[in-house]
């Protein structure tokens, strides 16, 4: 077995979530303390290793190590040993294939065009590690000229790498629309102002608004839930929707935050309802530069990743070192398994990781 699959099966069985990862950290100390890099942590629950190979610039790796509150049902013999946590969105292989890449490059510090800094951070699903690892400046310190991500992603030809220049995934901002009026019963409903009419109107001209905008990105509004009354002979209210809204331009989402808070104004005038509009900060846009990715491109040959038709209207938060340095995000086939984020997500780690092992090796050694 090679080590990076066993890499992967050690840190499935130990899935841990956010920002309190210590069996994780643990782990990859451990396999990192052979390897002769300088290892500390920046931020509670990451771990950054260093290699100096004596040259002014350096690149970076960036692994994601938290896993999801999900009860695994793969029924692999390697099956988490955490009880309601499961690397169900594939961050086990992720983490593998930089512990692997950072083996090869210790064995091979002469040899390297660049340092190397790697970039093993928590909370990618909840609260954006990202963004606090590079708040403490470690890019700048290390002197870090372009970064590199790569995650397993389903329903992509096992084993092949996808890329593709500017936008790959998109900003994500949750949505929340909150619509005050007045319950009395039914029977005297003119003396009421109905809360959930009026979120039922907000609903639809929001999402009218969200078809109607320009551009050549899609962009995504969706409600996945109304909460809404107390009981059916009662005018509500109270209404509550909740949902998210998905863009790839920044451009974009002012344009409609802009317009979600303009239709909260109209909803409220026209109903009498108070109308509370909030969006999240979210992640930015994953955004590849294109630069680099042509760089790549050319410099792989043969090699090069795939070219990714679309862009995914899914989120990361590998987007806040983007904001830093040029970098680049690759999604990695494991073929046709169930989704990511699924409790039987499962793949064929010793066909797909050794597969994505090379191909980081390759951008490693690139000039």
């Amino acid at each position: 077995m090679q080590p990076v699959v066993e890499y992967r099966r050690a840190l499935h069985r130990i899935p841990e979530l956010d920002d309190r990862l210590p069996e994780t950290c643990a782990y990859v100390h451990s396999a990192l303390a052979s390897f002769e890099m300088e290892a500390f942590s920046p931020i509670p629950s990451s771990v950054c290793a260093y290699l100096d190979a004596g040259k002014a610039e350096t690149v970076a790796f960036r692994a994601d190590m938290d896993a999801l509150p999900v009860e695994e049902a793969t029924g692999l013999d390697f099956s988490s040993e955490n009880s309601g946590a499961m690397h169900a969105c594939g961050h086990d292989g992720n983490t593998a294939m930089a512990l692997a890449l950072a083996e090869y490059a210790a064995a091979r510090r002469a040899e390297l065009p660049r340092n190397v800094l790697f970039l093993f951070q928590p909370s990618e699903e909840t609260t954006g590690g990202a963004e606090k690892l590079c708040d403490t400046g470690i890019l700048e310190r290390y002197r870090a000229a372009r970064v590199f991500a790569m995650h397993l992603w389903p329903k992509l030809e096992q084993g092949r790498v996808y890329c593709r220049p500017g936008p790959i995934m998109a900003r994500s901002n949750e949505v929340t629309v909150r619509l005050t009026g007045k319950s009395v019963h039914i029977g005297k409903a003119a003396e009421g102002v109905d809360a959930l009419a009026a979120g039922a109107e907000y609903l639809l001209r929001a999402y009218e608004m969200a078809k109607a905008l320009p551009g050549e990105e899609p962009v995504v509004l969706r409600f996945g839930k109304m909460v809404s009354g107390t009981v059916r002979n009662a005018v509500s209210g109270r209404t509550v929707l909740e949902g998210s809204l998905r863009t790839f331009r920044d451009e974009a989402q002012a344009l409609c935050r802009q317009r979600l808070e303009e239709i909260g104004r109209e909803v409220a005038a026209e109903t009498g309802c108070g109308v509370e509009v909030h969006l999240s900060q979210g992640y930015p846009a994953v955004w590849n530069h294109e630069g680099l990715y042509e760089m790549v491109r050319a410099g792989l040959g043969e090699h090069a990743p795939l070219p990714l038709a679309a862009p995914t209207l899914t989120a990361e938060d590998f987007s806040f070192y983007q904001r830093r340095v040029p970098g680049l995000f690759f999604l990695l086939g494991v073929g046709d398994t169930p989704e990511l984020h699924s409790p039987e997500f499962c793949f064929d780690d010793e066909t797909v990781l050794p597969q994505g092992v090379e191909f980081l090796k390759r951008l490693l050694l690139l000039e």
